[in-house]
């Protein structure tokens, strides 16, 4: 069920009633009234990657599947995803998956795994990907595609099996009564995990992907590393410690994998986690004194004060030499409305606290604001879904002004993967197959099933777990 206090962004039909709304909102968000014409827009135009002519401004954005094999291999679902990533038109493609590095770094028991016996699985994955791209924008579309993949633990959110069995990086005061942990990381742990991200690397690399992503977000095993303040060890505890995995997982790339390009996903500010309040709104979870984050950000006037942790760490990468970097924010196993606002929640949810558009403005201010420091870094930003029939218009400006160097795009190629093809051919969009943020794509592996849009993609809402995810979301409501 929706919250009646925000309005359908779908309502919003004109540039006045979407400018009115943010102005009675206090939401700035910047957009262009009317788009520009085929092959002139800020959204057309190629950029240079790590050497790289990368074709158009538009990225696909990793999202974790739940549809692979127990063996950690690639389904014919996961297939038809990736063939959806590359006829989608975006130029610049990180990795469309979050892909294990070892089994108990899997999200899920259908993650992709990425080890010997898989390597030919997610080799045809992107040359699934290649084939479509060529196949619907001709032959030599492939010269300004540039395809990573990206690399994860997924540390207190691990469940390789049927069971969570989280692997921390620390003793948190309000994760651990949610996730409850098996035990936390040694530093002999975390040396073997280095080495597996690198022999990861190497291995993604043998298989065509260009760049790897070391992924540092959404509360995932490197993103908690980051806020790992109370940590003793080598891993923990000062600014050059908590990076420490990072940095020697780069170095170890580097020298083994000299020719392979590395980015960074970093959850560049992060809320206190949120629970359902009495009315089923969320409410924070932290107390006053809450302190475990990376970046916190407690009311939106401290910004400028919260990044100042995501300066430090893209000062390391310039440092490092990694230039390649996607801007997000928060978790969705603990703050979803801060990491991709929606005005539906998932069944295991709250109410959002706030008009989401609210949340979509904090990310493009924090990603514009870094981008505004680091301007020789090549910068992705994230959260554009909620935006739904507006996305072309904000993404235009955003990239216009500069304020961020890509638009990702996650939910939205589910329901709509030739978004990006249509907006850069100045086709109307096709407002049925809009995301509207329904939130399936989560409820349903969430409920042990398939991840995929169930309301609108006709594929999904065919399968039986359509009728079964139904049946859930109607249970649960009772």
């Amino acid at each position: 069920m929706s919250d009646p206090r925000w309005p359908r962004v779908a309502a919003l039909k004109t540039p006045d009633a979407f400018r009115g709304h943010l102005s009675r909102s206090d939401i700035s968000l910047p957009f262009d009234e009317v788009l520009a014409p085929p092959g002139s827009s800020p959204l057309a135009q190629a950029l240079e990657v790590d050497g790289v002519r990368v074709g158009n401004r538009f990225c696909i954005l990793p999202m974790e599947g739940w549809d692979g094999t127990p063996e950690g291999e690639a389904s014919d679902l996961t297939l038809r995803r990736w063939r959806n990533f590359g006829r989608s038109g975006a130029k610049l493609i990180w990795g469309g998956e979050a892909v294990a590095v070892r089994e108990d770094g899997r999200a899920n028991p259908n993650q992709l795994v990425i080890r010997e016996s898989t390597l030919p699985s997610l080799e045809a994955l992107r040359l699934a990907l290649v084939a479509e791209h060529k196949d619907r924008f001709g032959a030599l579309a492939e010269a300004d595609l540039y395809i990573g993949l990206q690399l994860t633990h997924s540390g207190r959110f691990a469940r390789p099996l049927d069971r969570p069995e989280p692997l921390v990086a620390y003793a948190h005061p309000v994760l651990d009564r949610r996730f409850p942990s098996t035990r936390a990381l040694s530093d002999s742990d975390m040396n073997r995990l280095v080495e597996d991200f690198v022999t990861a690397a190497r291995r993604a690399a043998d298989i065509g992907f260009r760049f790897v992503d070391l992924k540092h977000c959404h509360g995932y095993l490197g993103h908690e590393l980051l806020s790992a303040r109370t940590r003793e060890g080598s891993y923990g505890g000062s600014f050059e410690n908590r990076t420490r995995f990072l940095r020697e997982v780069v170095a170890g790339v580097r020298a083994e994998v000299p020719g392979l390009a590395v980015g960074v996903r970093l959850s560049a500010f992060d809320l206190p986690p949120y629970r359902p309040g009495s009315d089923g709104v969320g409410v924070p979870d932290g107390g006053d004194g809450y302190t475990s984050a990376f970046g916190l950000l407690l009311h939106d006037e401290q910004m400028n004060t919260a990044l100042e942790d995501s300066r430090a760490f893209l000062r390391l990468l310039r440092e490092l030499g990694v230039r390649l970097v996607c801007i997000t924010a928060g978790s969705p196993y603990y703050n979803p409305h801060c990491q991709r606002p929606a005005l539906f929640p998932p069944t295991d949810g709250y109410q959002p606290p706030e008009d989401p558009l609210r949340g979509v403005a904090r990310q493009i201010d924090a990603t514009a604001r870094l981008k505004a420091e680091f301007p020789d870094l090549v910068i992705v930003g994230s959260a554009y879904s909620y935006l739904q029939e507006w996305l072309p218009n904000v993404a235009e400006r955003v990239v216009r002004d500069r304020r961020a160097d890509f638009v990702g795009l996650g939910r939205m190629v589910l329901s709509y993967p030739e978004l990006p093809a249509d907006v850069l051919a100045g086709t109307a969009l096709r407002r049925k197959a809009i995301c509207r943020t329904f939130s399936d794509c989560t409820t349903a592996p969430r409920n042990d099933m398939v991840s995929g849009c169930f309301p609108l993609d006709p594929f999904y809402a065919s399968r039986p777990e359509a009728a079964r995810l139904k049946q859930v979301k109607e249970g649960l409501r009772v």
